[in-house]
């Protein structure tokens, strides 16, 4: 029996089988959970293709966090798969335009991009997890994910500030929300070599940086750890864990110079 037996789970996020987001479906899937994919836009179909190389009958429904119309009709789209309940919630979601919120042009990025990045990448935290709130109960768990926002890196530029501002919403969210019961978490990954790293101009020295300096090592290509501490977080087996973040980073963010 795996430790999410019987456990209904909303992985969001998912595109080509290198993410994160893949891996915790899968794992998640291993350790005994019903899982639902969902993705928005041109994404769906990636979410779709790579769904059936998990199980042929996973279930993938649309939803666009920044679309009110997705968020309030997110209970009736998982109501088939799950009925009315909601174990875990897995936030893996965020963008900000390439040439003008990332690559060094902090200073000159416009308002408009950066409220985009904060929109899709902080904000739709917590949009996603009220979406979702009527299916969540006591014992419930929402896990996001973040690149550790509590210094400034090379090229990532409002992608941090608007990861920030994510780290913190789920510190809020588990301040309200767990009087009922509901956990918030957040898992802190090393670089890994994503569809959406890519899109970071510069982001492969993130790799230079990590083989130099993390004590335990860290491969980029290598998605599982992180997806592990997500399923953990998902699990019954950090029960009293809420608006922590938890570094699955090969142990670089504990080292100075």
């Amino acid at each position: 029996m795996g430790i999410l037996q019987d456990k209904h789970v909303l992985v969001t996020g998912v595109t080509l089988d290198t993410s994160i987001a893949y891996a915790v479906a899968d794992i998640a899937r291993q350790e005994g959970a019903n899982v639902v994919i969902s993705a928005a836009g041109r994404a769906l179909r990636l979410a779709t293709k790579v769904a059936r190389r998990l199980d042929p009958d996973i279930p993938v429904i649309e939803l666009d966090v920044t679309d009110e119309t997705h968020l309030a009709g997110l209970p009736a789209a998982l109501e088939p798969h799950f009925g009315d309940r909601l174990d875990g919630v897995v936030h893996s979601i965020a963008f900000a335009h390439p040439e003008r919120a990332l690559g060094g042009n902090f200073l000159s990025t416009q308002w408009d991009d950066v409220a985009t990045a904060l929109h899709v990448s902080a904000y739709s935290l917590k949009s996603l997890t009220m979406a979702a709130r009527p299916m969540l109960g006591r014992g419930s768990s929402v896990v996001g994910l973040t690149f550790d926002a509590q210094v400034s890196w090379p090229s990532y530029d409002w992608m941090g500030v608007a990861k920030s501002a994510l780290e913190s919403t789920s510190r809020y969210l588990a301040r309200y929300l767990g009087p009922d019961g509901i956990r918030s978490n957040i898992v802190a990954a090393g670089p890994i070599d994503t569809i959406a790293k890519q899109a970071i101009p510069g982001a492969n020295s993130f790799n230079d940086i990590w083989a130099e300096r993390a004590p335990l090592g860290w491969d980029a290509k290598d998605a599982k750890p992180a997806a592990r501490a997500v399923v953990a977080l998902l699990s019954d087996w950090f029960p009293a864990t809420t608006g922590e973040m938890i570094h699955v980073d090969g142990g670089l963010h504990s080292t100075g110079a």
